[in-house]
């Protein structure tokens, strides 16, 4: 992946896939939120991660397969869909997930820590 930074994203398609996400009201509103609170409920910290970074890591690819599958040429053996793959290819998945999961009201997940060991 090609990092060329654009408007401040990893590059430009990271920036097109969340700009056209944040634009579709179901998305922004009440599916991506959904997805991010999914992924947080289940995330747990390990050895070398915290609970943010499994969940975004798990998002992510959660993010990928969703987008890849809405794929309408994905069936198709031409030079459009050959160009669509490869744009989201590109694409910084882990990117977008950290920002969804960054924007988690995680008071609601607090009941649901577990208490740190003294």
């Amino acid at each position: 992946m090609e990092h060329k930074e654009y408007n401040g994203w990893y590059n430009y398609e990271t920036w097109l896939v969340n700009l056209w996400l944040d634009n579709d009201e179901y998305e922004c509103n009440e599916h991506l939120p959904e997805m991010a609170r999914n992924a947080y409920r289940d995330a747990t910290a390990g050895e070398y991660s915290t609970r943010d970074q499994d969940a975004t890591y798990n998002l992510a690819q959660e993010l990928e397969d969703y987008i890849t599958e809405q794929n309408p040429l994905a069936d198709k053996a031409n030079l459009w869909s050959d160009l669509l793959g490869a744009a989201l290819s590109e694409v910084n998945w882990q990117e977008i997930a950290e920002h969804l999961i960054e924007d988690l009201d995680k008071s609601e997940f607090e009941s649901e820590e577990e208490p740190e060991a003294k």
